[in-house]
């Protein structure tokens, strides 16, 4: 699938930063850090500033130009405007980089930032851009890296797939504000509603651990995520799924 000419620059920038990567240094790290950060904001403007006929919303010419000055008020945006385009995705997690970004921007090369912390970054903005843009990327990433990617993008397909099963039972879930909670948040409610079956309930609780341990800096990825982690919750989404699909398929005339 050719990008399409909108998202041109932000793949561009994203893919320099993920490139810097292949000669690890401290200079490196620094300097791809930046750019995917610089990538993950150009990234969020442009889809919101697409003509609604491409991206099916519209945001005032005012509204955006405020938003635009300010990166927290532009993840604020983005959950407004495309909250369905970003499942999977904490933007509390994108904000929490982006202040690390700044400290390293602010404080110049007296700092030095963990491999790990790039790469994560670096990924959690891949899985932006193919959200918004529909658009899979590849960057021949190193193996260990490329093993990151498809467990993180696994989780987003867990989380659509909660989200999925959440609406279908919102009969049985407490409402945030009158809204359906967010996945991560709903899960173990989930769990006390036999939404998920109890056999399954530590085998979510631990993909779940490892998932958060990585994303937050807690755990080495490469140490906690290989390809049988990866199988695991691909076998737990693929059984919900067919749940979740079972519920919407219409009833045989």
């Amino acid at each position: 699938m050719a990008t399409q000419p909108w998202a041109a620059g932000p793949k561009e920038i994203l893919e320099h930063g993920i490139s810097l990567l292949r000669k690890d240094s401290d200079k490196n790290r620094r300097l791809a850090l930046l750019s995917v950060d610089n990538a993950v904001e150009l990234t969020i403007k442009t889809y919101l500033g697409l003509p609604k006929r491409i991206n099916g919303i519209t945001v005032p010419r005012k509204e955006f130009a405020e938003f635009s000055e300010s990166f927290p008020k532009l993840l604020d945006a983005l959950e407004q405007y495309a909250s369905d385009k970003i499942a999977g995705i904490d933007l509390g997690e994108i904000e929490w980089f982006h202040r690390l970004r700044n400290q390293l921007y602010h404080q110049g090369n007296g700092l030095t930032v963990d491999r790990d912390k790039v790469d994560i970054y670096s990924e959690l903005a891949k899985l932006l851009f193919e959200n918004l843009f529909g658009e899979t990327l590849s960057f021949s990433p190193e193996d260990q890296h490329q093993l990151l990617g498809e467990f993180l993008a696994s989780w987003v397909a867990f989380e659509r797939m909660t989200a999925d099963l959440g609406k279908q039972n919102s009969d049985k879930l407490s409402t945030l504000g009158g809204r359906i909670r967010p996945p991560l948040m709903a899960m173990n409610e989930m769990i006390r509603a036999g939404v998920f079956e109890s056999s399954d309930a530590k085998e979510i609780e631990e993909l779940r651990r490892i998932r958060n341990e990585v994303v937050h800096g807690m755990a080495d990825y490469k140490v906690a995520v290989n390809r049988k982690i990866i199988q695991r919750l691909e076998k737990i989404t693929s059984k919900y799924q067919r749940i979740a699909n079972s519920s919407t398929a219409a009833p045989d005339a």
